[in-house]
């Protein structure tokens, strides 16, 4: 029984390691459990660490933009000062950056005087405060840089073209550099006048110099009267102009003039242009032509608008004018009647056939100076005047041979005319009878004519391109002999029209392109930038009442626009 018990007994180490592996197991999870929470815990200082880190860094950049910024506004203070930062008091920055820049060494330097100059409210305070006080007086700013070599190099205006304007004299060649400089500056001034009034006096440059006044210059003179402040309350005593323009005087040579917007570009027109002429208004101007229509412009020089336009439908227009007191239009054309249109009413009225005469056109004619009386060219010689009150023939004038053009003079009491005898014959208008009879030398068949409106002068053109200046006290006195004879045309002179006062001349032919020629009559010399190659077939022309202005028609329908700079009006 013993030896059973003992055979079937359990060792007691394999007891204890069976008691013991529990505990093993037990102790094997425990420590499992464990490494899962430090792994968890691990887990969440990493993430707090890597939020650390970002906003580590998002300040970090913060930092590098502020002081990016403020390298950039320390720049931009280098660079445009002050004007463009507020102003602010005790800058410590400034000042270590100033401390620094001294202490540096002197290989180079940083410039602070725009950042150390006074800002334009600091401007304002200052000067409140002296002139305040009264201790300082304003001075002249005096200019940052002057070039020495200006006074000792020559300059030779007379060479080159573009410089001959700027000569006082004919015959002056060389000017000092300062005195090219300041004439330069005048002539800019001159040729674009600012707005000065809306420029406060402390921005107003002044160019003058010794040599040179741009007023001068310009040839604008202030009135008597009000030079001095005190005399400033009398500006409404008198009607006086404050600013009296004495005329520079008008060379030869080149003639200063642009080119505008065309009158007409509004409506332009498909048929020739027959007829230009501004209206004594210097606004207003009309255009006649082939297409029967009569237009109407406001001449501005840069918009040129329609204002009105009339159809004729039986005349084709050759020639429209207005009535030297502005009330009316008369258009004719190659017709037995005429047309006068009444600008206030907007009534148009037919003159003529005319009673007694047998005459198929009136395509041409002049107006008498005093509105008054129209003269119309006939048949055989004859030139009918028509009265503009009762559109009725009132008189006859009888040539040797055709007429070809007639011109009032300035009184309006002498006609002149001129036609296929080769002759120019002088009327009294009050006796209606012709007083002198004189020969135009070197003239067959004279086709144009024109008096000066200013003065003795006109001019005969020929059909053989030769245009005769006479002074009408010595043509009537004997002297056969003209003035000057301009030979520049080589076709029919077509017309002759001095300007307002009588120092330009204008000769055209509508048979050749190009063929306008503008003489300088002071010295009888054409100028020779004119004419431009875009006038095409010129048929008619006008100056404005004061000069500012020169209108163009041609064969393809426009009318060309010119501005005259030596004229300050149009």
């Amino acid at each position: 029984m013993a030896s059973l018990i003992s055979q079937n007994a359990i060792h007691k180490g394999l007891v204890k390691k069976k008691k013991s592996m529990p505990i093993e197991d037990k102790i094997t999870l425990v420590e499992e459990g464990k490494e899962d929470l430090e792994n968890g815990n691990d887990l969440n200082l990493d993430a707090t660490r890597n939020q650390k880190r970002k906003r580590g860094r998002k300040e970090k950049d913060d930092l590098t933009d502020i002081e990016q910024e403020k390298e950039m506004k320390k720049l931009e203070n280098f660079l445009f000062g002050s004007l463009y930062t507020p102003v602010q008091f005790g800058k410590d920055d400034e000042e270590e950056d100033r401390a620094e820049v001294d202490n540096s060494s002197a290989l180079f330097f940083t410039d602070k005087s725009a950042d150390s100059a006074l800002s334009v409210y600091e401007e304002d305070i200052a000067s409140g405060e002296e002139s305040s006080d009264g201790e300082e007086e304003n001075k002249q700013k005096k200019p940052v840089w002057i070039d020495e070599e200006e006074e000792k190099t020559n300059i030779n205006i007379a060479k080159v073209n573009k410089l001959r304007k700027l000569r006082k004299e004919e015959d002056e060649s060389v000017i000092s550099g300062s005195a090219y400089v300041s004439r330069l500056r005048a002539q800019h001034i001159k040729m674009n006048p600012g707005t000065d009034w809306a420029r406060p006096e402390s921005q107003l440059r002044n160019y003058s110099s010794d040599d040179e006044d741009p007023n001068k210059e310009n040839g604008m003179v202030v009135a008597s009267g009000y030079k001095h402040p005190e005399n400033a309350n009398d500006i409404l005593k008198t009607n006086e102009d404050l600013v009296l323009n004495r005329g520079a005087k008008f060379l030869p040579g080149l003639l200063e003039y642009s080119r505008l917007v065309d009158a007409n570009v509004k409506d332009p027109s498909n048929a020739p242009i027959n007829s230009v002429q501004f209206h004594k208004n210097a606004q207003l101007l009309l255009v006649g032509g082939l297409d029967r229509t009569l237009r109407f412009f406001q001449v501005d020089g840069k918009k040129n608008d329609k204002i009105q336009s009339i159809f004729l439908e039986d005349c084709p227009i050759r020639k429209a004018s207005f009535l030297p007191d502005g009330s009316k239009v008369i258009i004719s054309g190659r017709r037995k009647f005429a047309y006068s249109f009444d600008l206030v009413n907007a009534r148009v009225d037919r003159i003529g056939p005319l009673a007694g005469r047998e005459e198929k056109s009136l395509e041409s004619f002049e107006v008498s100076p005093d509105s008054s009386t129209i003269a119309f060219l006939g048949n055989d010689g004859y030139i009918l005047l028509v009265s503009c009150k009762t559109k009725e023939l009132i008189g006859t004038l009888k040539m040797n041979g055709t007429v070809r053009s007639v011109s009032f003079t300035n009184d309006g009491q002498q006609l002149l005319s001129s036609g296929g005898d080769g002759q120019i014959y002088h009327w009294d208008m009050r006796t209606r009878s012709c007083f002198h009879i004189g020969v135009d030398e070197g003239c067959i068949n004279g086709t144009s004519l024109c008096t000066s409106p200013v003065g003795n002068l006109f001019a005969a053109g020929s059909d053989s391109g030769i245009v005769n200046v006479y002074n009408r006290e010595e043509f009537l006195g004997g002297k056969r002999k003209p003035i000057k004879v301009i030979e520049n045309l080589t076709t029919k002179v077509d017309f002759v029209k001095f300007n307002h006062d009588a120092k330009i001349l204008a000769i055209s032919s509508s048979m050749k392109k190009n063929s306008l020629k503008l003489i300088h009559v002071p010295s009888f010399t054409v100028f020779s930038n004119w004419p431009p190659r875009a006038l095409n077939y010129p048929s008619c022309m006008d100056f404005s009442p004061h000069g500012g202005f020169m209108a163009m028609g041609n064969a393809a329908g426009k009318v060309l626009l010119y501005k005259l700079h030596h004229y300050n009006q149009a």
